[in-house]
């Protein structure tokens, strides 16, 4: 029997942690909020003045607001909360642990990107615009690469992974569609860019069912938006 990073058992009978009408209603808000992203960053890519500060404190709002529209329905559902935002550390080894797994797939993360990525391209440019500029957007910034490792992580990895698990009966079609709809939030990127994402976001999603639990991919994702920050395309 397969066990969690908690050592844990794995339960055999995966199921729904929030009801199916939930499930289309958290994709119907992705899907416009990815669709309002795309037009937006068409726009502020050839924008004069460009306000990075206001777009920064959008992206946070929506990330916690879909967040929390996630939590609802798992609460609604009567589902524990911990199923899409992992269980907590019982120990200072579990937590160490947790940072490690997520150093050495942050690690293996950007060495996968770095090779398959094609630096320069459009998808450099696209991004390009979002990047901070100066002390305080640098600071927001942060505060992004925070809110996206814990909100995005619990969204795609904690909740729709396990919806979509739950709905195939089966753990790779579960990953990878979670993954899909993770890379059709970025594609206002392109689509090699929003391909690459999608990789990544399986490998994610491979990372949290062998954990049993989305802190080290949290880890991973926020230490690696953060890096955005200061490693320029």
């Amino acid at each position: 029997m397969e066990t969690d990073l908690q050592g844990e058992p794995r339960s055999e009978t995966p199921s729904l942690v929030a009801s199916p009408w939930h499930l289309v209603l958290v994709l119907a808000v992705i899907s416009a909020l990815a669709f309002r992203g795309k037009l937006q960053a068409d726009h502020m890519q050839t924008a004069a003045n460009l306000d990075r500060i206001a777009l920064y404190e959008r992206i946070i709002l929506f990330e916690w607001l879909t967040l929390g529209l996630v939590l609802a329905g798992v609460w609604l559902r009567g589902s524990s909360l911990r199923t899409v935002v992992g269980d907590r550390w019982r120990s200072v080894r579990q937590f160490l642990r947790s940072v490690g797994i997520g150093l050495l797939f942050l690690v293996v993360s950007i060495v996968v990107t770095s090779v398959l990525g094609s630096h320069g391209g459009a998808g450099d440019k696209a991004t390009r615009f979002l990047l901070p500029q100066g002390g305080v957007e640098t600071a927001l910034w942060i505060v992004i690469a925070i809110t996206a490792g814990i909100c995005e992580e619990a969204i795609y990895r904690g909740y729709l992974q396990t919806q979509f698990i739950a709905l195939t009966k089966s753990v790779p079609s579960g990953i990878v569609l979670s993954a899909l709809v993770f890379g059709l939030t970025h594609s206002y990127q392109g689509l090699a860019r929003a391909s690459l994402i999608s990789l990544t976001g399986a490998m994610a999603g491979i990372l949290a069912y062998w954990c049993r639990s989305v802190r080290p991919g949290m880890i991973a994702h926020g230490l690696q938006d953060v890096l955005g920050a200061f490693v320029r395309h």
